[in-house]
């Protein structure tokens, strides 16, 4: 018998490997100002912190500065035409995608990108239509780690909290996922930087791969 009524998914770095296209678009905005290009596995670090985060950490800039926002937006007008060139599902997420649909249990997605990106991005790859929830900033006063985005999924879903299991590879989400009064899930295989200890986090699980979440939510254990 399944675990949960419902499972919910941060996006970046748990259920899409979107890195594979902020690389090559962060490194394009850098060739524009003259700069070298970053290595892929320090800029995958970074992926789950955003735009924002992105340019604090390629130009070592702050929002107050000048230049900060001009190439936040530069980021983001390219990274709008290679949304889904290179992106994928985590490996064997497919999987359990279609395992969650033959069970009748509901699957949505709760974010803090945008909806003019995760919507065009999650239809690209053909999961809009089985995706049965999507909340993104655009939907709520306050994102991640407040837990407005998760309880109006869960409104959506018709399904309480505690029936509901929420998976992410940030502190935010899990935090989010606790103060909804959800069960937990720290992806690992996700956008983990190297100074952070998911442990710290108080997740209820903590799933290395796709196999191991599946576990948790079908009691495969």
């Amino acid at each position: 018998m399944p675990a949960y009524h419902a499972v919910l998914f941060d996006l970046d770095g748990t259920l899409l490997d979107t890195a594979p296209d902020f690389w090559p678009v962060l490194n394009a905005v850098r060739a524009s100002r003259d700069l070298p290009p970053l290595p892929y596995a320090a800029v995958r670090q970074q992926v789950s912190n955003g735009a924002a985060g992105l340019i604090q950490f390629a130009f070592n800039l702050t929002a107050a500065d000048a230049d900060f926002e001009p190439l936040r937006l530069d980021l983001l007008a390219r990274y709008q035409q290679h949304l889904a060139v290179n992106t994928r599902l985590f490996a064997g997420l497919d999987h359990l995608l279609l395992r969650l649909q033959n069970a009748n249990i509901p699957w949505g997605v709760v974010t803090n990108k945008p909806l003019r990106y995760s919507e065009p991005l999650l239809t690209q790859l053909n999961l809009r239509q089985t995706c049965s929830t999507l909340i993104c900033p655009d939907h709520v006063k306050e994102r991640k780690p407040d837990p407005e985005g998760l309880l109006i999924a869960c409104q959506q879903l018709k399904v309480e909290p505690s029936q509901c299991l929420y998976v992410g590879d940030h502190q935010r989400d899990i935090e989010a996922g606790q103060r909804a009064g959800m069960h937990t899930a720290a992806a690992l295989f996700g956008y983990i930087g190297d100074d952070e200890d998911p442990q710290q986090w108080q997740a209820d699980f903590y799933v290395e791969d796709s196999n191991a979440l599946e576990a948790v939510i079908f009691n495969d254990h």
